[in-house]
C-alpha cells in the first residue's frame, strides 16, 4: 500500500482544526464548556501558545498517519473508518494524557470526556473523508 503523504498531512491539519472548532464553539452550544487543546498543551509546555498550537497540529498529523496505516483494517466507508479509528486516540488521551496533565481519568468529568469524544469523532470523520479509500 502506498500512502498519499500530502493527502494525509492535509487530512491531519484539517481534521485537527475541525476538532478544535467543535470543542471551542460547538461544545458550548450543547451545554459543555469550551475546550482548547492547544492552550491545554501550551500550559504544559511553559505557557507558549504558539508551541501548544504547533504540538496540537503535529499530533493531528501523526494520528492521521496512524489512520493511513490502519484504515484497511477498519470496517465501513472512509468517514466511518475515520470516526472508528478516532476512538483509540480519544481513549489514550482520557486514560493516559489527561491524568498526566492533572485532570484525572476521563478528564475528571464525563461532560468534558463527552465533549472530547465528540471532537475526536469529528476529527476522525474528517480525516477519513479526506484520505478516502486511498488508505483502505
Amino acid at each position: 500500500m502506498k500512502m498519499n503523504v500530502t493527502r494525509i498531512v492535509t487530512a491531519g491539519l484539517v481534521g485537527t482544526l475541525a476538532m478544535t472548532a467543535v470543542r471551542l464553539y460547538g461544545a458550548p452550544m450543547m451545554g459543555m464548556p469550551p475546550m482548547n487543546p492547544a492552550t491545554m498543551l501550551a500550559a504544559q509546555m511553559g505557557g507558549m501558545v504558539a508551541a501548544g498550537w504547533m504540538a496540537h497540529l503535529m499530533i493531528g498529523v501523526v494520528l492521521a498517519v496512524g489512520y493511513g496505516l490502519s484504515a484497511r483494517f477498519l470496517p465501513g466507508p472512509a468517514v466511518v473508518r475515520g470516526a472508528t479509528y478516532a476512538i483509540a486516540p480519544w481513549l489514550m488521551a482520557q486514560l493516559i494524557v489527561m491524568p498526566m496533565m492533572g485532570m484525572g481519568l476521563f478528564s475528571g468529568s464525563m461532560q468534558l470526556a463527552g465533549g472530547s469524544l465528540l471532537g475526536h469523532l469529528v476529527y476522525g470523520a474528517v480525516v477519513g473523508g479526506i484520505v478516502g479509500d486511498a488508505a483502505a
